[in-house]
């Protein structure tokens, strides 16, 4: 013989709470303006240069006396070993 089984009262337990989350995208567009400037700078350096050159000079100066003296005694004497002079007697 076959016995049916018992069935018995269920059990119900605390529903448990499931989370779907569902993400779409949705794409906000902010625009920055930006503007950008080259500047070339040219800058000119003057230089302003000033050669000097120098030099020396010696200046000599002589001067030549014929001196003629008819006086004995007065005068240039003349150089030993060489006599009396033309004027001298």
């Amino acid at each position: 013989m076959h016995c049916k089984p018992k069935v018995m009262a269920p059990i119900v337990h605390p529903t448990k709470h499931c989370v779907n989350n569902s993400y779409s995208e949705t794409i906000v567009p902010h625009i920055h303006p930006q503007h950008t400037t080259n500047v070339n700078h040219e800058f000119y350096k003057h230089q302003h240069y000033f050669p000097q050159t120098q030099s020396f000079e010696n200046e000599v100066s002589h001067q030549h006396f014929n001196v003629y003296c008819p006086t004995p005694g007065f005068g240039p004497r003349p150089r030993p070993g060489f006599g009396p002079g033309p004027f001298f007697g």
